[in-house]
């Protein structure tokens, strides 16, 4: 059975034609995920210790002496910068993220947002976006929505479900459901599972 992560199935849903078989074949093909290859890596280490210890916005910096990549050097005070901002004067506590696998027409998408954070006291599952491309609405729905359907169960009826554009400090959450895009994501996998073996 294939087992696809959320980033992925959000790139696979969001492109049409043939970058989207191209697409279903590199994640089909790529070498094993391997940590060190994982670039944002540190910077989601760093911020997951820093509020499971419960230190203040100021330790977010720490991790910049230490990097030696010079893309990581060019790319993380941004991500450190826009963090920053955003975290502000909000009171926030650590809590244990849940995740789950959503699965439909044989096919598994791993739903593993990287913060579980009380925010002045309201719950939120927050799936960090780290890229400096701008992040779309279709996207940020699709994460979102299947956060709630996975991940609910397990939390309170009181949990956002979110997506934080680090760069850009900005906190999404929805608003509105959006009626049948559990059926359409379902028929995206239906096409993943029929492609999978001849690619």
């Amino acid at each position: 059975m294939p087992e696809i992560s959320l980033t992925d199935f959000v790139d696979i849903v969001s492109t049409s034609g043939t970058p989207k078989l191209t697409k279903v074949r590199r994640v089909k093909n790529r070498a094993p995920y391997s940590p060190a290859m994982d670039f944002y890596k540190p910077f989601r280490d760093h911020l997951t210790d820093v509020h499971r210890q419960g230190l203040n916005r100021n330790h977010l910096r720490n991790i910049l002496p230490t990097l030696t990549d010079q893309k990581k050097i060019a790319n993380y005070p941004a991500l450190v910068q826009g963090y920053s901002r955003w975290w502000g004067r909000k009171q926030v506590v650590w809590f244990n993220p849940h995740n789950d696998v959503w699965s439909a027409n044989n096919v598994y998408v791993r739903v593993n947002p990287e913060l579980g954070l009380r925010v002045n006291n309201t719950p939120y599952l927050i799936k960090l976006y780290l890229k400096a491309d701008r992040l779309s609405k279709p996207r940020i729905d699709i994460i979102t929505h299947l956060m709630d359907i996975c991940l609910s169960q397990h939390c309170s009826q009181v949990t956002v479900m979110s997506v934080l554009d680090v760069r850009r400090a900005h906190l999404i959450s929805p608003t509105v459901p959006i009626s049948g895009l559990t059926a359409a994501l379902g028929a995206e996998l239906a096409y993943v599972s029929a492609l999978w073996p001849h690619v």
